[in-house]
């Protein structure tokens, strides 16, 4: 939960957090805290007293209850000693906006991201919390870490070096991690409080009555985020005298604290429709509202949506993030307010339908996101064209800036549709439209830790509803990341699970590249015997589905597995087979690097005048496939085995001929792997995207 910002210095900024906040001028008051605070990093540890170097970084607690202005003084304490910390101030938040703990393992990436370390996909906390240390050794770096829930996800990324400090955020005290002292905040003292009061309603009516005033903040208990809203109530209504807004304040004392009596005069004060989009601003994941998510949550145009939004933000209900696009953060304080009148005034199912819309509308501007990029594409051009114009983006570059700002919420929006359960097949569009968006703009490799979670909801969701090739789809897309990233034997274990899968679901796309993969782990591992034993079943099913290009291509790997084992004249003869199927399909450039792998294998039999004779014929082929970088690198062996051979002429003219093709500029051509894995796969989805 974010508290109110109650300082707006000129707003929470960090090169880690692409959500900067604009406030409303300087840092208010809190010099006791910050002078104490500040002290406390210079303060002589229990380590040092004992005579022992201080292990690890130290902790400072900012801790209080939500509303209070717990981020605000840490924000203001890490601007005013960022300067002894050249390494910048890493940001990461701890709760989701309803006060649930966020996984250290996604706490970890956004610090490593900030770090700029490449972060595994897959990676679990313990390893990526361990990477985190490893990459703030040697490094002055400051860590605030809001929201935290409990000790031990600050202990997860509490740095190994005593030049580093972190800063904490919390609603208690943080039992278990030694030598820190609790920075504990009540209220705002009179002083900032008027002039935080001045700064929402202006300085007239708070100058004319100052007594009123003070009675004003007394009743709000000097509590920040109550402040603001009782500004913003002023700020609303120009008629109204402070002394009014205290009285009504005093009069509903029994109604609760401070705050919530001053979000009902506020919320009551607003017209009925606007009522009902502020309630339904409790569903904007991650708290993140947008114009978009405001309009297809109360069902209005997206423009009165940003108009209402901006309203919002000047009465104090919402925060207006300073970023290229507009977008708006719910406080954490006013979120189970917003959430108790939701469940109040509407029904369950009018919350369920503005979910849904909310769904539909963002599964519809990911696809205009991704169609976008396809200029080249007719159909893409006609779908774009029949989008409503609200949905369009005009450009490539504005449709990436859009992902990449509301990437944090689109990642939300997945994780809270697919934990409903009742929404699963608007979840699954979104999340097939969130993968495809991604990768069109990012690339797979680039954006393979968010795929990684995406896949990882879509198997629950296929669990969830039996949907057996989803499964086996979604467990392929986690297996191929696990086994590039090197986690071999959690891969092997997916791609047997994902085989069970499609069989259960009659999937033979999938039960064919399971066993193929199945295969390819054991080659990993060093085990041919079950790597030829695998390709071979794979080969079986591409054969009886009169798959020739699959087959060929298994030939090849299972020719692949038999040579490291040793087994030449296996080798051999599936590499014939692999040549026979490519000259019957006519891939004449695949047709000459079989027989170029046959010219090895040869080769290492101890058979060089066939080998050369094989090589010599793949030169051929490669001449036809006018494949000049592969008629090189043929040249080149021909060569050696011609040295080996005794004819050290002929071989000079091969290698001279081979240098001339690579210095003519021969085009880096790339060798065609021997199985590409589509990570960015969701299968059984809805045909329209």
């Amino acid at each position: 939960m974010t508290d109110q910002a109650v300082d707006t210095d000129g707003g929470v900024r960090s090169d880690s957090d692409p959500r900067p906040v604009v406030g409303h001028g300087r840092f208010l008051g809190r010099t006791r805290e910050l002078k104490e605070l500040r002290a406390d990093i210079q303060r002589a540890g229990l380590d040092t007293l004992s005579g022992r170097k201080a292990p690890r970084a130290r902790v400072l607690l900012v801790a209080g209850r939500p509303g209070y202005g717990r981020t605000a003084l840490a924000e203001e304490l890490a601007r005013q000693v960022a300067d002894g910390y050249p390494d910048g101030v890493l940001r990461a938040r701890l709760s989701e906006p309803d006060g649930t703990p966020v996984p250290t393992e996604r706490t970890a990436r956004e610090l490593l991201t900030a770090l700029g370390v490449p972060t595994p996909p897959g990676a679990d906390e313990d390893e990526l919390g361990q990477a985190v240390r490893e990459a703030l050794v040697g490094r002055r770096a400051l860590l605030l870490l809001d929201d935290a829930v409990s000790a031990e996800q600050v202990d997860a990324v509490l740095p190994d070096t005593p030049d580093c400090l972190v800063v904490a955020v919390a609603q208690g005290p943080l039992t278990g991690i030694a030598d820190v002292r609790p920075c504990t905040l009540g209220g705002l003292d009179t002083k900032a409080a008027l002039e935080l009061l001045t700064r929402y309603a202006g300085s007239v009516r708070v100058t004319v009555d100052p007594r009123a005033a003070e009675g004003l903040v007394e009743e709000c208990a000097g509590q920040p985020a109550a402040l603001v809203l009782a500004g913003g109530w002023l700020a609303a209504q120009p008629k109204a005298a402070v002394a009014d807004l205290a009285r009504h304040l005093r009069t509903g004392a029994e109604d609760g604290p401070p705050l919530a009596r001053a979000f009902r005069l506020s919320y009551e004060a607003l017209p009925g429709s606007a009522q009902r989009m502020l309630r339904l601003l409790c569903l904007a994941p991650a708290g993140l509202p947008d114009p978009h998510t405001a309009s297809a949550l109360a069902g209005c145009p997206v423009d009165t949506a940003r108009a209402a939004l901006d309203d919002f933000a000047e009465r104090g209900f919402l925060r207006h993030l300073g970023t290229p696009l507009p977008q708006y953060e719910v406080p954490g304080c006013l979120l189970p307010l917003l959430r108790a009148l939701a469940e109040r005034h509407d029904r369950p199912a009018e919350l369920q339908l503005a979910r849904a819309r909310m769904l539909e509308r963002t599964v519809r501007l990911l696809q205009s996101c991704r169609v976008i990029t396809e200029t080249d594409s007719p159909e893409a051009r006609e779908k774009l064209a029949g989008l409503p114009r609200e949905l369009r983006f005009a450009s490539p570059r504005a449709a990436e800036d859009w992902l990449r700002l509301r990437q944090p919420a689109l990642l939300a929006s997945a994780r809270l549709a697919v934990a409903d359960g009742e929404l699963d097949t608007l979840a699954r569009r979104l999340m097939a439209a969130l993968v495809r968006a991604l990768v069109a703009h990012f690339g797979t490799r680039a954006a393979a830790p968010e795929l990684y979670g995406i896949h990882r909801l879509v198997l629950d969701v296929a669990e969830r509803r039996g949907l057996h090739r989803e499964k086996a789809a979604a467990l392929l897309n986690l297996a191929d990341v696990d086994a590039r990233t090197g986690r071999t034997r959690e891969a092997l274990a997916r791609y047997r699970a994902a085989l069970d899968a499609g069989r259960a679901g009659n999937d033979p796309y999938a039960t064919g590249r399971a066993m193929e993969s199945v295969g390819g782990a054991h080659q990993e591992i060093g085990d041919f015997d079950r790597a030829a034993d695998w390709y071979g079943r794979a080969l079986s099913h591409r054969l009886a589905r009169d798959e020739r290009a699959e087959a060929a291509r298994l030939y090849g790997r299972l020719a692949t597995v038999q040579t490291y084992a040793g087994r030449y004249g296996e080798a051999q003869r599936n590499w014939r087979a692999a040549i026979a199927l490519h000259r019957r399909s006519g891939d004449v450039a695949a047709h000459a690097r079989a027989l170029s792998e046959l010219a090895r294998v040869q080769e290492y039999a101890g058979r060089p005048e066939e080998s050369l004779r094989t090589c010599e014929e793949a030169v051929e082929w490669a001449r036809q496939a006018d494949d000049a970088r592969l008629q090189a690198a043929l040249r080149l062996r021909v060569a050696d085995t011609l040295e080996r051979l005794g004819d050290p002429a002929a071989a000079a003219l091969h290698r001279s001929a081979a240098e001339r093709m690579l210095g003519d500029g021969a085009q880096e051509g790339p060798m065609p792997p021997e199985h590409t894995a589509n990570a960015c796969e969701i299968r059984s989805t809805s045909a329209e995207d």
